[in-house]
C-alpha cells in the first residue's frame, strides 16, 4: 500500500520525539498479542522507559507503520529512526547482547546458572521429548517469575545448563533468574505437571473459605482476586478483595515482604500459580484460596453472619 504524507509525517514526528519506539498491539502494561508481549518483556529488561504506539486503537497508523518500514507485521521497534525489527529480532538480538549494546547496558552475564532437575522430572521430560528430534528444551523465567517450558530449536546464543542428563536452554535474563532453581515432577489435584523451586521460596499455604472469611473479618490478610474481568462478571469480587489486573503485578509485589497475602480465582487452580510466584519473589505468607469463588459461593454466600 502506498503511505499518504499526513500518516508519513505523524510516523515521523513519533520517531523525532523519542529515541527507542514500539509500535505494537495493546500497552506495555497490556499488550493485546503474544508477539507484542514478547518485545515488551525483552525490552522491560533492558529499559526503564520508551515509547509505546497501540496501533489497534489507529488504523492508519497500524497500516502506515507496514508501509513506512516495508515490514508487513506488528510489532516494530525503532531505535533513532531506524527500524530494528519485530518480535523475533528483538529476542535474538537480546541473547546475543547486540540489544544491550544498542542501548548502552552492560553486556549479558553468560554464565550457566546452577540448576537441580529431580530424578521423576527428567524422566518425564525424555518421555515427553522422545519424539522431539532436533528440538531442544527452553525455559523462560519473567521478571515476575512466571515460568514457562516450551520445545523450540536451539538457538546460537542459548545460554544451557545441564542437570541429569538433561540441557535446559535459557535467554540471558531468564539464566539469572535461573539460578539455583530445582525443577521436579509434582502431583497436585489440578493434575500432573513440572514445578519450579526457587531458592529461599516458601511454600504456599492452603486456605478454606471459613479460615478467610474470619482472616477478612479480623484484617489479617490482603485478599487478591487474580480473574480475568470475563471471570469476575460470573460472580462479583468480594468487596475487600484487591484485582490482580487492575492492580497490575508490580503494584503488589511491591508491598512489605511479610504481608500475608491470600490468592484466589474461581476453582482455586490459576490461584495457586500466582501464589507461587509471590513466594517465589520472597513473600513469606502466601495462601491459596481452597475451591476458589465456587467454595465461598457455596459454603459462605449462603451463610448468614454469625453474632
Amino acid at each position: 500500500m502506498s503511505l499518504d504524507s499526513a500518516t508519513r509525517e505523524r510516523i515521523e514526528s513519533l520517531l523525532r520525539s523519542h529515541r527507542v519506539v514500539l509500535f505494537m498491539k495493546g500497552t506495555r502494561h497490556q499488550p493485546m498479542c503474544g508477539f507484542s508481549a514478547a518485545a515488551t518483556n525483552t525490552l522491560n529488561e533492558l529499559l526503564e522507559d520508551y515509547h509505546t504506539v497501540n496501533v489497534l486503537e489507529d488504523p492508519e497508523l497500524r497500516e502506515g507503520i507496514k508501509a513506512y518500514g516495508d515490514w508487513p507485521t506488528i510489532p516494530q521497534l525503532y531505535v533513532e529512526g531506524e527500524l530494528v525489527g519485530g518480535a523475533d529480532i528483538i529476542r535474538q538480538m537480546y541473547a546475543s547482547g547486540e540489544l544491550h549494546a544498542l542501548f548502552g547496558a552492560a553486556a549479558p552475564d553468560r554464565t550457566p546458572p546452577e540448576i537441580t532437575i529431580t530424578d521423576r522430572a527428567a524422566e518425564a521430560i525424555r518421555q515427553g521429548t522422545a519424539d522431539a528430534q532436533g528440538l531442544a528444551l527452553h525455559l523462560e523465567i519473567g521478571p515476575d517469575h512466571s515460568a514457562g517450558f516450551q520445545l523450540a530449536p536451539a538457538g546460537d546464543h542459548d545460554i544451557v545448563a545441564a542437570s541429569n542428563g538433561i540441557e535446559v536452554h535459557f535467554d540471558p535474563g531468564s539464566a539469572q533468574r535461573a539460578r539455583g532453581i530445582v525443577i521436579d515432577w509434582v502431583s497436585t489435584v489440578q493434575g500432573e505437571g513440572l514445578s519450579l523451586k526457587f531458592p529461599g521460596a516458601q511454600e504456599v499455604k492452603s486456605l478454606s473459605v471459613q479460615e478467610l472469611r474470619q482472616r477478612l473479618a479480623d484484617g489479617s490478610v490482603v485478599l487478591v482476586d487474580v480473574r480475568p474481568a470475563a471471570g469476575r462478571a460470573q460472580a462479583a469480587p468480594l468487596p475487600q478483595a484487591r484485582v490482580l489486573e487492575d492492580e497490575g503485578y508490580e503494584s503488589l509485589a511491591s508491598l512489605p515482604k511479610d504481608t500475608p497475602l491470600a490468592f484466589i480465582c474461581q476453582r482455586g487452580i490459576s490461584s495457586q500459580g500466582v501464589a507461587e510466584r509471590f513466594a517465589a519473589h520472597g513473600f513469606s505468607q502466601v495462601y491459596n484460596v481452597a475451591g476458589g469463588m465456587e467454595a465461598w459461593s457455596a459454603q459462605i454466600a449462603q451463610d448468614p453472619p454469625h453474632h
